[in-house]
């Protein structure tokens, strides 16, 4: 085992802005805690080798993730001025849209465990976290790692789900976060515990968000699976999108909603077509007209209600803790840069955010974990619910049907 110091001197910038980290000289070592560099991958493939025996980042992952993706790796290195040996890193993921960010990696150089390098990278990470307006940091740890689970929880991560069989090696991954934020209570308020489902093809969203919602209300009687996702598509789609299979309006989800027991509310501005401009083809219009009057039909024999007024955030908040779930319209332009209709769940609420369940997992640096109750300021939310040219706001509001 390395040598502890006998004096060490740490500089943690509240900006972690590498062309100003200047470190203070101790009487026998230097530390520095500063951003990561590309020139830093070597000694950060090495510490991936010495800290795990499967699941390591690759090189191109470093290169990636430190080049390219929306996140911050910090390094802590140990003498030297030109930067010293690097003995540890965090590597914090930023998701556009939301105030959620993800301890994505975390390793210590077992040569330097014991001395507080750990805990000085949770720290910085947290900071940068909350440079970033993010109000929670979550993580994944393997279940039999007993030391990193007495750090995070003696930091004050507290465990929110388990993923079974994540690792490699099949071992379980205990789901932990921390709130990092000091305004408004200290988890959101709802109604039913709105369970989790990643969307399985690119054009179902929809159908997702409305099995998320449905189990949530009818545990006993729903399914989550791909036949029901695709048996819901298959009802609510409007036949025809801007490119590939036709999307799910708020009509047909409705419809497909209250055929399961549940009773719907939609809130939308007018009873029109939706989506009909995002095709050109006059004959493509014109199937889309046909498959919404079908709808519109069905829905005359339901006890489906329609409001031809849209609901606000403020107004999701107040039903999401009265018990019902809001499956709203949104554009994906906040959150994934690329302009399409995309349809998420509503699971929380508190004085200054919405939680919401996102079914799309769109890359391989992100997981289930990324996507659940994430954190949207309710002003963000107000303006990324509308979707096209048209302004479309769409919200079906599911509750369970009162007895008789």
């Amino acid at each position: 085992m390395a040598r502890a110091p006998a004096a060490l001197n740490l500089q943690m910038l509240d900006e972690l802005n590498p062309n100003h980290a200047v470190p203070h000289q101790g009487d026998t070592d230097t530390i520095l805690l500063r951003q990561a560099q590309p020139s830093d991958i070597p000694a950060l493939l090495a510490i991936e080798e010495r800290c795990f025996a499967t699941d390591r980042l690759t090189r191109r992952s470093f290169q990636y993730l430190l080049t390219k993706a929306k996140a911050t790796a910090l390094v802590e290195a140990h003498g030297g001025p030109g930067g010293g040996r690097v003995v540890g890193y965090a590597l914090v993921s930023f998701h556009s849209g939301t105030s959620l960010a993800r301890l994505y990696s975390f390793a210590v150089d077992p040569d330097f465990r014991g001395q507080g390098v750990a805990k000085r990278l949770l720290a910085a990470a947290e900071q940068a976290a909350r440079s970033r307006d993010c109000i929670y940091l979550r993580l994944e740890v393997r279940r039999d790692n007993t030391p990193a689970i007495n750090l995070y929880k003696k930091s004050g991560y507290r465990e929110f789900g388990v993923y079974t069989d994540y690792y490699e090696d099949h071992m379980e991954a205990l789901r932990l976060e921390k709130r990092l934020g000091t305004a408004g209570p200290s988890a959101p308020l709802g109604g039913p515990m709105v369970p989790y489902y990643q969307q399985t093809l690119d054009f179902t969203c929809g159908p997702s968000a409305l099995m998320m919602a449905m189990k949530a209300l009818k545990p006993a009687e729903i399914e989550l699976g791909r036949k029901l996702e695709i048996r819901l598509w298959r009802e609510s789609t409007t036949v025809f999108m801007t490119s590939g299979h036709g999307g799910c309006g708020p009509f047909g989800l409705a419809l497909a909603a209250a055929r399961r027991g549940l009773k719907a509310d939609i809130y939308v501005k007018d009873s029109t077509t939706p989506f009909l401009d995002s095709v050109r083809s006059d004959d493509k219009k014109e199937v889309m007209r046909i498959v919404h009057e079908d709808f519109l039909e069905e829905l005359d024999g339901s006890d489906v209600t329609v409001h031809h007024s849209p609901l606000t955030a403020e107004d999701m908040a107040e039903a999401v803790k009265r018990g019902a779930i809001p499956i709203v319209l949104i554009s994906s332009y906040r959150i994934y840069h690329e302009k399409f209709p995309h349809w998420v769940v509503v699971t929380g609420a508190d004085d200054r955010f919405l939680y919401v369940h996102d079914p799309l997992v769109y890359d391989r640096h992100h997981a289930h974990i990324d996507r659940m109750n994430m954190p949207i300021p309710k002003a963000d939310f107000e303006r990324m619910a509308r979707y096209g040219k048209a302004q479309l706001k769409a919200t079906i509001l599911l509750s369970g049907r009162s007895a008789d």
